[in-house]
């Protein structure tokens, strides 16, 4: 009984020792991970770039209606008029970026576009991450068979170049919608976001928190929920970034492709880039270029802020 009782007490002194580890952790003993990378990347002029590329965008797609000087279906007859099979109107008064090839405010509906093309490429990625999320955890916390299994699944998968796999998916469909281009595109990156994090979760098993969570006799569900899976997510979350660069574009292409949302009237950069774009490219160019250049932007944005999040969080880069 003596040595039960040894044994009992020796297992609440390490009980007690690792809360007061934690308890002088949290009031602040030390710089977490996370409070790092934030000041490096306050500190980092790249990130502020794509963090500022952003927002500008966000801020227009939220605020179009008050933004866009006209309703972006809304045919004017001062542009109809002058609209020929060879001519399109370029700027003019109250129509600073001229006409589309159907006599609407193309300044309108590139304002309006920012917010049907985020609103594409950010559920797009969402819907990847939940999925992939769900299946990387599932693999990494299982192991065995489920974990081959969900393996093999996305191995062929990756195999497969991305905007292939999309066509293909949304060729499938029976009618192409904006539904179906956001289904498309968000499986596409679910394999990314479960490999990514099975790969995590396999790097934490060996870890000195789980292993000292096993040693207390935590049950394995608590030890995924609670130590694993949290603190795998950091590199999901920053591939999530970046994946928002990847969607917006696998979207746009689809669209130039004809295989978007056939909607005339709805506002997409990458239905006006392959629309009306390519077809008047040497009668107005600027049709071309400027949703092209709104596509690249918004990319490019997500990518410097996604790199820069990528190397705060590294921790080979900390002081």
């Amino acid at each position: 009984m003596s040595g039960a009782g040894g044994i009992t007490t020796l297992a609440d002194h390490k009980r007690r020792r690792i809360d007061e580890l934690t308890a002088r952790t949290s009031e602040g003993g030390g710089v977490s991970l996370i409070r790092d990378a934030g000041r490096r990347l306050l500190r980092n002029p790249t990130a502020i770039v794509g963090a500022a590329i952003i927002l500008l965008f966000l801020i227009i797609a939220i605020f179009a209606p008050l933004v866009a000087p006209h309703d972006p279906v809304q045919r004017f007859p001062e542009l109809t008029r002058d609209l020929t099979v060879d001519s399109v109107p370029g700027a003019s008064a109250g129509h600073p970026l001229g006409s589309d090839p159907l006599g609407r405010d193309f300044a309108s509906r590139m304002i309006y576009g920012a917010r049907q093309t985020l609103f594409v490429g950010v559920l797009a990625t969402l819907i990847g991450l939940l999925f992939g999320v769900l299946l990387g955890a599932i693999a990494g916390a299982a192991g065995g068979w489920v974990d081959v299994l969900i393996m093999r699944v996305t191995d062929v998968m990756l195999a497969l170049p991305s905007l292939l796999l999309a066509i293909t998916l949304v060729a499938l469909a029976r009618e192409s919608t904006q539904w179906t281009v956001i289904i498309a595109v968000a499986v596409v990156n679910v394999p990314i976001f479960a490999r990514l994090l099975r790969g995590s979760m396999l790097a934490q098993r060996e870890s000195d928190h789980v292993l000292a969570a096993r040693a207390l006799g935590v049950r394995r569900r608590d030890i995924v929920l609670r130590h694993m899976l949290p603190n795998s997510l950091t590199a999901v979350i920053v591939q999530a970034t970046l994946t928002f660069a990847v969607a917006i574009l696998d979207a746009a292409a689809l669209s130039f492709l004809g295989l978007g949302d056939p909607d005339i009237n709805r506002a997409e950069w990458g239905l006006m880039l392959g629309v009306d774009g390519v077809r008047y490219l040497e009668v107005r160019p600027e049709l071309a270029y400027f949703p092209a250049l709104a596509i690249i932007l918004v990319a490019l944005g997500f990518t410097l802020l996604g790199e820069s999040m990528r190397e705060a969080l590294d921790p080979k880069n900390r002081r």
